[in-house]
């Protein structure tokens, strides 16, 4: 009688957390670097006396960890992750402004003496619109400036270029008249001045949003006080072999915190998640393991 073929593993397939209260999945993790299944335990040792060798040995506690290096981004890892689950959004063909916030000082947003909204320019604008987060600066008691963070989306709709080194989009100081619009067709913004007479205090500023139109988008922010972890399960599948052969691990009981975002030079962002192993006094145990070689 020959031996048995060797059970051997391969690769990663997916990674797909669950919730623990109804077994639905949040979704599935299928661009994945690799992933790790660690039960690690300390090994204690009896000592003392002259003798080199410990006396006897016990196990001591052992720390159970899933480590998923990822390389997608879906809403539930925010959720998961960073105890926030984002806002989603679908397809926009108009794009979106933000509201106008003051910034530095109370005078630049102003329903009467002030920019009262800033609003994409009806028709053309839409197409225009650069992704960005836009500063408006008070220059004078009538007139304001724009600028933008970032250029990466410069190139949408009529090409732009910053200023100078303050990254100023606008040309010229734009004037701001009582109940009046003022276009910037650049980027697509339209600002509409306050119902009273326009006086703002120079050196004060607000902010504002852009999204151009998108077929989805996403927002989310972490870091409130009241944001949540949720403990859940995962199921981690190898790659199947050519034989058919198939490996599961089920991870009954889990938490993760933390999402590092490396952003590098010319490469796809990679994440390591790493998700700590507890036990479930109803399935008493940490985790199930099954192997199936297909007839």
């Amino acid at each position: 009688m020959s031996l048995s073929q060797p059970r051997a593993l391969f690769g990663i397939h997916s990674v797909t957390p669950y919730s623990r209260s109804n077994g639905m999945p949040y979704g599935i993790l299928k661009v994945l670097a690799g992933s790790t299944f660690s039960l690690e335990s300390e090994l204690i040792e009896l000592t003392g006396g002259s003798q080199k060798y410990p006396w006897a040995i016990e196990e001591g506690m052992i720390s159970g960890e899933l480590s998923c290096k990822v390389k997608e981004y879906p809403d539930f890892l925010w959720e998961l992750f960073l105890g926030k689950a984002p806002t989603a959004a679908g397809a926009d063909t108009a794009g979106t402004v933000s509201t106008l916030t003051n910034k530095y000082g109370t005078s630049t947003k102003d329903a009467s003496t002030g920019i009262a909204s800033v609003s994409v320019i009806p028709s053309t604008g839409a197409a225009n619109l650069k992704f960005g987060k836009y500063v408006v600066k008070v220059v004078s008691s009538t007139t304001v400036k724009v600028y933008c963070t970032s250029d990466l989306d410069f190139n949408r709709g009529t090409d732009l270029t910053f200023n100078d080194d303050d990254l100023e989009v606008t040309t010229a100081a734009q004037t701001i008249t009582t109940g009046g619009t003022t276009d910037i067709a650049s980027i697509g913004i339209r600002l509409t001045g306050g119902a009273g007479t326009i006086g703002m205090t120079t050196g004060d500023t607000a902010t504002f949003e852009v999204l151009p139109p998108s077929t989805e988008s996403m927002s989310v922010t972490i870091g409130g006080v009241a944001d949540t972890w949720t403990e859940f399960g995962a199921i981690v599948m190898s790659e199947q072999l050519s034989n058919g052969a198939m490996f599961e691990v089920d991870v009954f009981k889990c938490r993760g915190a933390g999402m590092p975002l490396g952003m590098e030079m010319n490469a796809w962002v990679e994440t390591e998640l790493k998700i700590k192993l507890m036990y479930d006094s109803t399935l008493n145990g940490v985790a199930k393991m099954r192997h199936i070689n297909p007839s």
